[in-house]
C-alpha cells in the first residue's frame, strides 16, 4: 500500500468556496478507483484548526503501487493544469485499519522522525500497533500509518468524525471522503 499527499498553499484572498465547489464536483469521480482505498479532499483555512495559512491538499490510500503510477500518468493532469506540479510524500504503508466512524470531517497528519541509532524493526512494529489502538477509537473513521525510506520519518495519519487532541498534528477539514476500498481494510 502507498500513502500519497501533496498540498496546495493558496493566497490569503483566495476564494475557498473556489475549493469546496471543486471537491463537491469532482468528488464522485473517485467513488469507484480502482485499487483506491480512499481519496480525502482537504482544505486548510487560516484560523481554523491551527492554520496560518490557507492551503488545498489530497491524500490518498493506493492498495498497488501500479494504481499509483496510473493516476500520476492520467488523472494527475488536472491537477497539474489547475495548480501546477506539487512534491507528492509518498510513504509505504505499514499498517491501515478502517475505524469506527462514519464521517469523517477531521484528518490529522503527524510526521516523526526515526532516530538514527533507533532499532528500525521495534519503530515499525511499534507504529504498526499505535495505528491499531488509533483505528479503535470512537471517533476514528480511517487511520494509517507510513514510513518515508528517503527522510527517515513516520507519518501517521487519520480521518476523524470531530477535533482529537493530538500534540504536533497538522489539521485539515475533509471536503469530500471517496471511499471505494474503504470497507476492504480491517477493523
Amino acid at each position: 500500500m502507498i500513502i500519497a499527499q501533496y498540498e496546495h498553499r493558496l493566497p490569503a484572498d483566495y476564494d475557498l468556496g473556489i475549493i469546496r465547489r471543486r471537491a463537491a464536483a469532482r468528488g464522485g469521480l473517485w467513488d469507484d478507483v480502482p485499487e483506491l482505498y480512499f481519496k480525502a479532499f482537504l482544505l486548510r483555512e487560516a484560523g481554523r484548526h491551527g492554520a496560518s495559512a490557507h492551503s488545498y491538499s489530497s491524500l490518498y490510500l493506493w492498495r498497488r503501487e501500479a494504481a499509483f503510477t496510473d493516476f500520476i500518468s492520467s488523472r494527475f493532469r488536472s491537477v497539474i493544469d489547475s495548480f501546477g506540479r506539487p512534491d507528492i510524500r509518498t510513504r509505504f504503508a505499514l499498517d491501515a485499519r478502517k475505524g469506527l466512524g462514519s464521517i469523517a470531517r477531521l484528518a490529522y497528519r503527524q510526521e516523526i522522525e526515526i532516530a538514527q541509532d533507533a532499532d528500525l524493526a521495534e519503530v515499525l512494529a511499534s507504529e504498526t500497533a499505535h495505528n491499531r489502538e488509533a483505528a479503535s477509537q470512537p471517533s476514528i473513521v480511517v487511520a494509517a500509518v507510513g514510513v518515508d525510506v528517503d527522510r527517515w520519518r513516520i507519518m501517521r495519519t487519520c480521518l476523524s468524525e470531530g477535533e482529537l487532541d493530538l500534540p504536533g498534528a497538522i489539521a485539515y477539514q475533509v471536503l469530500y471522503l471517496a471511499h471505494p476500498l474503504l470497507d476492504e481494510l480491517p477493523g
